[in-house]
């Protein structure tokens, strides 16, 4: 699969509250002792199992974020996942246990270099959540540094979810350096942290933007301690 025209948007989240929103089987780990939140837009494209000619149209795809551990190995737990294919969506929830959610979502970019993007989810039952902005680089491509913010929030390897029974399972993400560029955005309307119940500070968010990533990401499976 190929991740493009992607925004990073991230806030700082104290540790305690975050440890109440995510699974006790799982650590949360900390940034100089300070837990993240990330709100993150995208394209998904060339979405295809291994070996298989046909792919996927394209479509928009967003997601909610933190990060975590579990045996030692540093990974990416989802809040939610929404995205405007009900196939994905479908095969998402009953094969990966991940929390995906169909949304009605556009995403485009304009003449001027702005990706404008808008999701509102519904098939649920709790807080609409709802996303519209629009958001552009704003200086070259490069890849995170070494022990930096930013190699911390994007450069994990592994998502975490949870079994019927409470056992962690772990799908492995394999995929390059990101090759990050500052960004700006404009946001019209934010509620994706509403359905979890957590309050961001109301300080700017940090802002990243990668033109391009292609990944591959495994199946889940039983996660070792």
């Amino acid at each position: 699969m190929s991740w493009q025209d992607l925004l990073f948007a991230h806030w700082p989240i104290d540790p305690t509250r975050m440890r109440e929103r995510v699974p006790p089987q799982l650590t949360v780990e900390t940034f100089e002792g300070v837990a993240w939140v990330g709100v993150v837009p995208f394209l998904m494209s060339n979405t295809r199992p291994r070996f298989s000619p046909v792919a996927l149209a394209s479509f928009p795809e967003l997601n909610v974020r933190t990060y975590v551990s579990y045996g030692g190995k540093s990974g990416i737990y989802f809040f939610s996942l929404d995205a405007a294919n009900a196939l994905l969506v479908w095969g998402a929830r009953t094969f990966a246990r991940l929390p995906y959610y169909n949304a009605a979502m556009h995403a485009g970019v304009d003449e001027h270099g702005w990706t404008r993007f808008a999701s509102t989810r519904v098939d649920s039952d709790e807080s609409p959540a709802r996303f519209a902005a629009r958001y552009r680089p704003t200086g070259p491509a490069a890849p995170p540094k070494p022990n930096s913010l930013e190699h911390f929030l994007t450069e994990r390897y592994c998502l975490y979810t949870l079994a019927r029974g409470g056992e962690v399972l772990r799908c492995e993400v394999h995929h390059g350096p990101w090759p990050l560029q500052p960004a700006e955005a404009e946001v019209e309307l934010d509620t994706m942290l509403e359905p979890i119940h957590l309050l961001r500070p109301d300080t700017p968010p940090r802002l990243h933007f990668a033109r391009s990533c292609d990944a591959r990401v495994w199946w889940p499976a039983q996660a070792d301690e």
